[in-house]
């Protein structure tokens, strides 16, 4: 084991510390995109500190990018003294909305009991400044290593990535040889590996109607009753189908080993901007609803999506009336990064040296920005890992433990030092 290279991460846990408060303080909530611009340059002078060269580049064109809400990341590289392969450490900055429920201001950075909370602590900004803090440790205790180091902070994973990782990746900042290995500071637990993720497709699916005054309904046409009847089928038949179905990958939490559906949104009819005032009285003519389907490495994206449009086209030949569109919004496939990867035996080596055991390697309920690497950059040697609890992203009072994001940068540290230099010592 590289006892120096342990206690240069040791040596700097006030850092770490002041570190992810710092990042927490920054609101990046998307939706709409806030404090991109101030987070980036904030995460690229410390950097630049290091001796880290930094790029700010802006995803103009992106889904959400203005001028008010500029889609900003930073991506900052260390050559090392001699020619090797590239390791690329990146993080997505943005956040998801705080809500109610906090018992701290979750944009306070607060640190406490062996824990700092705020919004974002755990996903991912502790994980961030981990990599941070490994890179660091790593450069003073072997400054004549070979190849590069990057770090990276990128916005929008939250709503895709497309302003973040996928526009870097069109730019090819996430393919060969620029980058050769990438780790992912998601918050997975800290003897684990994330390989990959499920599928997901998401889609709209818009019920047609007749617009008449709500006192003749029989006039008119109503399009909230069809996509009544549209999730009616949902349950009886869809739901319980896939609830039927498992898979070999080692999902985590165990529910999602199933195939997946949620309806993230319902709207028809009437706007929903008369508030104080009273609705119109009409006959709805649109309904429109939004799927989140999880699919697994097993099933096959066609088959998923005509589970959803068989459903819809059975309703059309059997109801009245009954019309509808979908519209597709985003489909990754299935991704697991092999065992045997560079990445996954060098984070493997380096939780052993920290925690005396083999990792538990896992595959992630939801996508993350890994997709975007693989599908546009080309590039497979990719793994999610880094400290926080899974469990608490998105909810009040969000905490990431100092010692986990301690122990973190450790492995990572010793992940670079078996990337970069060939060897734990």
């Amino acid at each position: 084991m590289n006892e120096r290279l342990l206690k240069a991460v040791e040596d700097r846990v006030d850092d770490l510390v002041a570190l992810t408060a710092g990042l927490i303080r920054f609101p990046t909530v998307n939706p709409p995109g806030e404090a991109y611009g101030p987070c980036a340059e904030f995460l690229g002078a410390r950097l630049g500190k290091l001796g880290f060269e930094t790029e700010f580049i802006r995803a103009e064109g992106t889904p959400g990018d203005s001028d008010r809400y500029p889609r900003v990341n930073v991506v900052a590289r260390f050559d090392g003294r001699s020619p090797g392969p590239c390791v690329h450490f990146n993080s997505h900055i943005d956040v998801v909305e705080a809500g109610d429920g906090w018992t701290v201001d979750p944009f306070a950075g607060v640190v406490k009991d062996g824990k700092v909370y705020g919004r974002g602590a755990c996903d991912m900004k502790g994980g961030l400044a981990a990599s941070v803090i490994a890179a660091e440790a790593f450069m003073e205790v072997h400054p004549d290593f070979p190849g590069a180091i990057e770090i990276s902070g990128t916005a929008d994973e939250e709503s895709g990535g497309f302003g973040g990782v996928a526009h870097l990746a069109r730019l090819g900042y996430f393919s060969k040889p620029k980058v050769d290995h990438v780790i992912i500071p998601e918050p997975l637990n800290k003897d684990r590996i994330c390989l990959g993720h499920r599928g997901v497709w998401w889609a709209e699916i818009e019920t047609k109607g007749e617009i008449a005054h709500g006192s003749m309904p029989f006039l008119g046409d109503n399009a909230v009753r069809h996509m009544g009847a549209v999730l009616r089928a949902f349950e009886d038949e869809l739901f319980p189908a896939l609830d039927r179905k498992m898979t070999r990958m080692p999902v985590v939490p165990e529910g999602a080993r199933r195939s997946t559906m949620n309806i993230n949104s319902i709207h028809g009819g009437q706007t929903e901007d008369f508030r104080p005032g009273l609705p119109s009285p009409n006959v709805p003519d649109w309904c429109r609803l939004t799927i989140d389907r999880r699919f697994l490495l097993e099933e096959d994206i066609a088959t998923v999506k005509g589970e959803v449009t068989g459903i819809l086209e059975r309703l059309k030949r059997e109801r009245k009336k009954f019309d509808y569109e979908i519209r597709d919004l985003m489909e990754v496939l299935p991704l697991m990064t092999e065992r045997d990867a560079p990445v996954v035996k060098a984070v493997a080596k380096g939780i052993m040296e920290v925690f005396d055991r083999e990792p538990d390697y896992v595959i992630s309920p939801g996508t993350y920005d890994q997709k975007h690497i693989a599908r546009i950059g080309h590039l497979y040697d990719c793994i999610a890992y880094g400290p926080g609890i899974l469990d608490l992203a998105h909810r009040p009072d969000e905490w990431v433990g100092i010692g986990d994001m301690v122990e973190s940068a450790k492995v990572m540290a010793i992940g670079l030092n078996v990337l970069l230099r060939g060897t734990t010592g």
